[in-house]
């Protein structure tokens, strides 16, 4: 959990240590955008309001948000804290209203952090998912640009754990999924987005998702909801489809297993890639998607 440190003055956030789990069984959604009007996220309380209310009901009681942050800006320091005071008090207000609305989620936050730059500096605490290990990044443009993998290979030498923000979407990476490969073998963990898998960012990135799924790849799933109006979290959609497929096992370990893991600082289970002897896997989808 995570607080202001009031012997610090205003804009000093402090995370405490991760602790016990006192509902391991929750769903956890680790990457939506639901700190009011820091990014393109929610727009302001109402809307985090509304967006809580719709995530509630399909099922999720932990959230941890992650407006969106670049690398570059950690080589500014005084730009950094500018940037990170300013998400602590809009995260704050929204903590205190969701605390009396909605008492049941637990609500946290880190960034989702843009590496367009090799080498920023991803230490500081609240840049990092609920204070952990963890960070979560993306690549610039939803394009992968040369030498990846020695990145994520830098961040783990920092002692970080980096998770990729949906892989299955940036452009090229289903033509060949060696890149992905390497950031694997460089450290990295994959955070697919529920809505990849019902068509949500086109017919390459659902397919790249399954092909994720079958080799046992993904190690979270995540809403990627941005809380504004007519938008759909798609996870129960993804949900279907995935126990029609057969996969209640890996759906369980992606969407409660695995991110509660995390916020205990814990590595995630490797998940059982999805058994190729597994009759008509891909028939049976092409049904399904066709039927969503």
């Amino acid at each position: 959990m995570s607080g202001r440190d009031p012997s610090r003055g205003p804009g000093h956030f402090q995370f405490e240590e991760p602790g016990p789990d006192p509902d391991p069984t929750a769903v956890v959604d680790l990457h939506n955008h639901l700190v009011p009007g820091v990014d393109d996220g929610a727009r302001d309380l109402p809307a985090v309001l509304a967006a809580v209310e719709r995530m509630v009901r399909v099922g999720i009681r932990k959230i941890v948000t992650t407006p969106h942050i670049d690398a570059s800006l950690t080589l500014d320091p005084t730009a950094l804290e500018r940037r990170l005071d300013e998400v602590t008090r809009a995260w704050e207000r929204a903590a205190e209203a969701l605390a009396r609305a909605f008492p049941e989620v637990d609500y946290r936050r880190g960034h989702e952090v843009m590496l367009d730059v090799p080498d920023g500096d991803l230490g500081d605490a609240r840049l990092r998912l609920a204070g952990t290990d963890y960070v979560l990044v993306e690549w610039p443009r939803m394009r992968v640009p040369p030498g990846t993998p020695p990145v994520v290979a830098r961040l783990v030498e920092q002692g970080l754990r980096p998770v990729v923000a949906h892989p299955e979407r940036y452009a090229g990476v289903g033509a060949d999924l060696y890149v992905v490969d390497q950031w694997r073998e460089a450290g990295a963990y994959l955070q697919v987005n529920y809505g990849s898998f019902v068509g949500r960012y086109g017919a390459e990135a659902r397919t790249t998702a399954f092909r994720f799924l079958r080799r046992g790849w993904i190690d979270f799933l995540a809403s990627d909801f941005h809380g504004q109006a007519g938008m759909r979290i798609y996870k129960t959609q993804a949900w279907d489809i995935l126990r029609e497929l057969g996969a209640s096992e890996q759906l369980e370990l992606l969407s409660v297993t695995n991110p509660a893991r995390l916020l205990r600082n814990e590595r995630p289970h490797a998940v059982p890639a999805v058994p190729e002897e597994r009759a008509g896997f891909w028939s049976r989808l092409k049904e399904l998607l066709g039927a969503h």
